[in-house]
């Protein structure tokens, strides 16, 4: 898969153009995969699909489950088609902003829908539609009792952390979640009938992506929040102390972004009890992702070699110390589940010379972003175009960064502004930096190159998707009309030509 040249587009599913007020799995994502064949693009990467919680700042990288999906997805044009809703059910939705997504607004606008959609469910006579729900419970069921248990209770106890649940329902108490199951049934039904819907609609998607030619990149984050499923079902495989609280977080230690450091807060794997369990749920979870995904990212690869814990009641990240992970016996268990998996890793960071050699020796393909490349010693810095290899993913910005356009205005210094341009051999300016540098992106050598579709448009630092370490006004920003005129499509052909890809 990546030993051909080619190149895509990055943009969340949630950044998708709507009238209802976030990105769904409707008509816009299947005019986007027109878009990515006319163009000749064969990548669509996104990122991670599962559900985000406004107390958490709707980070898609800190999430109550790592397999289930956004439920906010769900096309509701769609469930009219299926006959779930009626077309006077949307057909006033509110005005939401433009081009940036209020959550609050979304939830109280989408949610009842979908309760709606699953009382009409319910009064039909579709044997063949509650089979197909029934089998999907079957098949999913490993992760799909205890999440829909885990939302219900959530749910029932006014949003709060399972640990304030009470003593029987925090420890699982086989009697106390029998009971639960029993009074929560419906609601608890309800939920698997939303992940259905959610599964049923991104299958149908990804079908059409790969009929179309374009393979879907996604990503799969490192941690998972201390208040999700996984840890109140699994809180051996992480490190609690005996009241199950985390005495140690996760998070990065201080570098040239951030003087103290990141702290992320959550909870740091146990990976002794991991392999004990010969790294079953690691495996499971990626195995989740490789039916989802024709790629997939994982993401903060360093965790998996050498992991940043901070103690808990420490305000930064400044006292944390790195901890060795057995890397090399989670991937073979990996390569014996899943031979030649099709994995990316994030190895960006300060990156210690045991990862790297790691990545070596297992030939796994890293990331360049040319965003960084115009610092440091020009001669070594691995991100400049000249020290790329074939097997790597080259990316203009990321999720993570602002925008080419916005580096430039915002961010770069007049140093960094004059090797960039000297590197390109023109003048640059806000009106043709972002072409620049994805042009420099089409002629690496990296057989994979992502462009987010901001940097496309050359939009400014108002696109940007999110700013690590702070936790208002992220994941918000939602792409407007416009980015399929013709000449945007015949701008992005001319560099696919022009880079061989």
């Amino acid at each position: 898969m990546l030993n051909q040249r080619a190149s895509g587009i990055l943009l969340p599913i949630f950044s998708l153009p709507s009238s209802h007020g976030i990105g769904d799995l409707g008509e816009k994502a299947y005019q986007f995969i027109d878009f990515l064949e006319q163009t000749h693009q064969k990548y669509w990467q996104i990122l991670p699909l599962t559900p985000v919680d406004q107390g958490l700042g709707n980070s898609p990288y800190s999430s109550i489950s790592a397999f289930a999906g956004n439920t906010l997805f769900i096309s509701l044009n769609k469930l009219c088609y299926q006959g779930l809703l009626n077309s006077i059910d949307i057909e006033s939705p509110p005005e939401f902003p433009d081009g940036h997504i209020d959550y609050p607004a979304v939830r109280a606008f989408k949610e009842p829908l979908l309760h709606k959609a699953f009382e009409n469910f319910n009064k039909i006579v579709d044997e063949n539609a509650k089979e197909a729900f029934q089998q999907f419970c079957e098949e999913e069921a490993y992760w799909l009792d205890d999440y829909a248990l885990f939302k219900c209770l959530r749910i029932k106890n006014n949003e709060y952390a399972w640990i304030d649940w009470g003593h029987e329902l925090a420890n699982r108490v086989p009697e106390a979640l029998a009971a639960a199951r029993d009074e929560l049934a419906n609601e608890i039904l309800r939920e698997k009938f939303f992940q259905y819907l959610f599964y049923q609609q991104w299958s149908e998607l990804k079908a059409y992506s790969n009929k179309k030619g374009v393979m879907i990149f996604g990503d799969l984050p490192i941690y998972v929040n201390y208040d999700s499923v996984d840890v109140w079902v699994n809180p051996h495989l992480f490190k609690l102390n005996e009241n199950k609280l985390p005495y140690v977080v996760a998070g990065t230690p201080p570098d040239r972004f951030s003087t103290t450091g990141q702290l992320w807060g959550n909870p740091v794997y146990n990976w002794d009890a991991m392999q004990n369990e010969n790294f079953e749920w690691w495996l499971r979870r990626i195995g989740h992702n490789f039916l989802l995904f024709d790629l997939v990212r994982l993401d903060h690869f360093l965790g998996f070699v050498n992991y940043y814990e901070i103690p808990v009641n420490e305000p930064t990240a400044i006292n944390g110390y790195w901890q060795k992970a057995p890397a090399e016996e989670f991937f073979t268990a990996l390569n014996a589940r899943f031979p030649d998996p099709a994995i990316v890793v994030e190895d960006l960071g300060t990156i210690s010379p045991d990862v790297i050699s790691f990545v070596q020796r297992h030939r796994l393909p890293g990331m360049k972003v040319l965003q960084f490349a115009f610092t440091g010693d020009q001669e070594m810095n691995p991100h400049l175009p000249h020290n790329h290899n074939n097997h790597s993913v080259v990316y203009t910005s990321l999720h993570d960064t602002n925008t080419t356009h916005g580096w430039w205005q915002t961010e770069a210094t007049e140093h960094e502004k004059y090797r960039l341009a000297t590197y390109a051999r023109q003048d640059l300016s806000t009106d043709n930096v972002a072409d620049a540098v994805v042009h420099m992106a089409m002629q690496s050598r990296a057989n994979i190159v992502i462009v987010p579709i901001q940097d496309i448009l050359n939009m400014n630092e108002t696109a940007r998707i999110n700013v690590p370490g702070t936790s208002h006004g992220n994941w918000e920003w939602q792409l407007t009309d416009g980015w399929e005129s013709e000449s945007i499509i015949q701008k992005l052909n001319a560099f696919v030509i022009e880079g061989e890809r």
